[in-house]
């Protein structure tokens, strides 16, 4: 894709992420919005005319303000299409992702109350099964190749454009979370988070209107719909769009793109490719990771290799992006500082910790922060604090600069013998040693110390002779004793979801009996 020239951007609107759309047409219809690795442009006038049809489509089809559009489709520009056609008529984009089986639909379809199901043409015979015959109209279809049902009924009537901008506080998505702790809950995410996240993401990694995305993530989740597609959108940027990550598509879209957005596991993959290197990369400005820590030591392997510093943030389903490493001062290690106008502050036994670098709870108040979880009030009580403040769930830190560290997940949190070990930080000892590859540590039951601090590795290629008596004993002289793990396991690979993140669910559950006589 020719890069476009640059004109910097309209300040988004913090209220309205219909204004996005507006914003990239005044710059130029015959923008291009995505083009795929085949080739396929789609341009600003084209996501305008069909995110207009489709608004239409779904009125026709009784969808209001207000009301759920369930969307469990494969990766496709017309998927997109939908999501800005979502936006602009004020319906709730409800994404979700295509692995999940029908028995698992059935619970969103419950929960949900969607008033239109769009789902892939060949799972349409299994989602009917789920709902009665009489609301069987209910369900479209749309695939990657522009079919479905979905686009056939585009041009049936006259399109006409949805109405004007719509209330910051208006509801504009549902996110289901994971559910590690029982049934998924969703996340209610306001216009006004989104549009204002994207604002401060556009401004504090410099987006321009020049700029080409480099798009491999999934778009059911945070990063690939609201932190990638939203600032591409804010930016009236452009996007490569692969539809998955594949590290030969990659490195050959590479020369074309400007910005590439990823979780650690992408930028691992590259480093194992001969070919990442500073001419490969030469044409990029910015290299984004996030969903999953990224360690110190792939992070400067990458530099290394091709004179780039990956910028690192953090956010989550509930609340987007709450910090980001600034563009010209990137810490390894750190995810950054809190975005404009969002609050950061660490608690410890229900009190607000003022030292610096002292882990405890992370807390997070601000325009990015979600309304609370669907229909589910007692959650959302439990999850917020009087004076606004979310319980993120994590453990961290913040440093005398004001830079926020992960320590890890409270639940993950291990307490073996009364005293608390974070592995976070047995994780980054072990990854420096040599033949290391990546680690995951996590907490087992123990008959005498409550939980034993056990640890899985993932050699390097070469390092077979590494075994489990050379790492505790090279960890002795680095970590307190009770901070050394009793069992050190060793695996081809780490258990991870779609977006990168180790399960220690999993771990836990597979060696609970791992101490058990």
């Amino acid at each position: 894709m020719a890069q476009q020239a640059a004109t910097p951007p309209e300040a988004p609107s913090a209220a309205d992420p219909s204004a996005w759309l507006e914003g990239a047409l005044r710059k130029g219809p015959d923008r291009t919005f995505i083009e795929t690795s085949q080739g396929r442009r789609f341009s600003y006038g084209t996501l305008e005319k069909l995110s207009t049809e489709l608004a239409s489509v779904l009125a026709r089809s009784g969808v209001s303000m207000g009301d759920r559009v369930l969307v469990r489709v494969d990766k496709s520009v017309e998927a997109i299409a939908l999501y800005v056609a979502c936006l602009r008529l004020g319906a709730v984009f409800v994404p979700l992702n295509t692995a999940y089986t029908t028995h698992e639909i059935e619970y969103f379809i419950r929960d949900a109350e969607p008033a239109l199901i769009v789902v892939r043409p060949e799972d349409f015979s299994a989602t009917a099964t789920l709902i009665p015959d009489s609301e069987r109209p209910r369900i479209q279809t749309l695939g990657t190749a522009a079919d479905g049902t979905l686009l056939a009924a585009l041009g049936a009537t006259p399109a006409s454009a949805p109405a004007g901008r719509l209330a910051p506080e208006q509801l504009a998505a549902l996110l289901y979370t994971s559910g590690t702790t029982g049934k998924p809950k969703a996340a209610m995410l306001t216009r006004g988070n989104l549009a204002s996240n994207a604002a401060s993401l556009v401004d504090l990694w410099r987006f321009t209107s020049a700029d080409v995305l480099l798009h491999s993530l999934p778009i059911f989740h945070i990063h690939g719909l609201f932190v990638a597609t939203n600032t591409v959108l804010a930016a009236a940027a452009s996007m490569i769009f692969l539809p998955k990550f594949d590290t030969d598509e990659v490195l050959r879209m590479l020369p074309r793109a400007s910005v590439m957005m990823g979780v650690p596991t992408y930028y691992t993959r590259m480093l194992g490719d001969r070919r990442l290197s500073r001419e490969t990369t030469r044409h990029m400005r910015l290299f984004v990771s996030g969903s999953a820590p990224l360690s110190a030591e792939h992070h400067q392997e990458f530099r290394q290799r091709t004179g780039h510093e990956i910028l690192e943030r953090y956010g989550m389903t509930e609340t987007s992006m709450i910090c980001s490493n600034r563009y010209e001062r990137r810490l390894p290690g750190s995810v950054g500082a809190p975005l404009p106008g969002v609050e950061v502050r660490i608690t410890r036994d229900g009190s607000v910790v003022r030292e610096p670098d002292v882990p405890g709870m992370i807390e997070v108040r601000g325009p990015n922060v979600f309304q609370g979880y669907w229909r589910n009030p007692q959650k959302t009580a439990a999850e917020f604090h009087q004076d606004g403040f979310f319980v993120t769930g994590d453990i961290g830190r913040i440093d005398a600069q004001g830079y926020v560290h992960i320590v890890g997940r409270a639940k993950d949190l291990i307490i073996t013998g009364g005293y608390n070990v974070y592995p976070a930080e047995v994780e980054q000892e072990l990854n420096a040693l040599p033949g290391v590859y990546e680690s995951a540590v996590f907490g087992v039951p123990h008959p005498d110390f409550g939980e034993g601090v056990t640890a899985l590795i993932v050699r390097s290629a070469g390092s077979g002779e590494l075994d489990e008596t050379t790492i505790l004993r090279s960890l002795r002289d680095r970590l307190a004793g009770y901070k050394l793990p009793k069992r050190v396991l060793f695996g081809a690979e780490l258990p991870r979801n779609t977006m990168g993140k180790v399960q220690k669910q999993a771990l836990r559950d597979l060696h609970a009996k791992l101490y058990v006589s």
